[in-house]
């Protein structure tokens, strides 16, 4: 695996932390260009009492407006789980090549795990590789929904 995989998904789990901290899902993504992270998001649904607000549309979201347009060909994507079918979606419509993920999703996951969006005759295809930090990805996440249920 490539140490910078690692070193920017372990900028993205900083990220899913400071969303477990607020009580978000913790999910996180940086959008990197250039081996530089210009930009990073996490879940802010609970807080926005948005729907919308998933790390990745919020990394996106940061880094159309660092770089002044919508279309980020040269830049990837880190986040800490596989992409939702939303989220995959933003992914094409903002044109970022390259999606690292973490954790695999069952239930919802779009890059692979109940489908993947990003193998459809859409006129851009991102490369998409998954299970960067897997386990730490993961546990964060069990550690989340364990200390809410036993919140409830």
């Amino acid at each position: 695996m490539d140490i910078s995989n690692e070193f920017f998904m372990n900028k993205a789990l900083k990220e899913a932390k400071v969303a477990f901290e607020k009580g978000e899902v913790p999910v996180g993504a940086v959008i990197v260009r250039n081996n530089e992270i210009i930009a990073s998001g996490h879940n802010k649904r609970e807080t926005n009492k948005n729907a919308i607000f998933h790390a990745e549309v919020d990394a996106i979201n940061n880094a159309c407006n660092k770089l002044g347009g919508w279309r980020l060909w040269d830049c990837s994507l880190y986040v800490t789980l596989e992409p939702c079918p939303m989220c995959a979606g933003a992914i094409i419509n903002a044109h970022i090549p390259n999606v690292y993920f973490g954790a695999y999703d069952s239930k919802n996951g779009s890059c692979g795990s109940i489908t993947n969006l990003f193998e459809l005759q859409y006129a851009f295809k991102p490369n998409c590789i998954g299970g960067i930090l897997e386990d730490e990805c993961s546990n964060l996440l069990k550690t989340f929904f364990k200390n809410l249920r036993n919140k409830n």
